[in-house]
């Protein structure tokens, strides 16, 4: 029997300050773009340097040291 897991099937922890960070670029971007109303899926993120891109479309391809804040994340703690 074989039963294969995906690893998208369990929830990934993400440091706090990582978080804080993807919240405050995306902050930043709909500050100076607030007529675009395009949600994006996440932010692609810098662990160390704390540098990120929004993503609109599609799965990122992510560097070693990056990690993808999904919007939920960021969204959680705007409101």
């Amino acid at each position: 029997m074989d039963e294969r897991v995906d690893s998208a099937d369990f929830p990934v922890l993400i440091d706090p300050t990582v978080i804080r960070a993807a919240r405050q670029i995306y902050r930043t971007y709909y500050e100076v773009h607030p007529e675009l109303i395009q949600r994006p899926l996440g932010v692609a993120i810098n662990r160390f340097t704390l540098r990120g891109k929004l993503i609109f479309s599609g799965k990122p391809i992510l560097l070693p040291q990056e990690c993808f804040v999904p919007f939920s994340q960021i969204e959680s703690d705007l409101h």
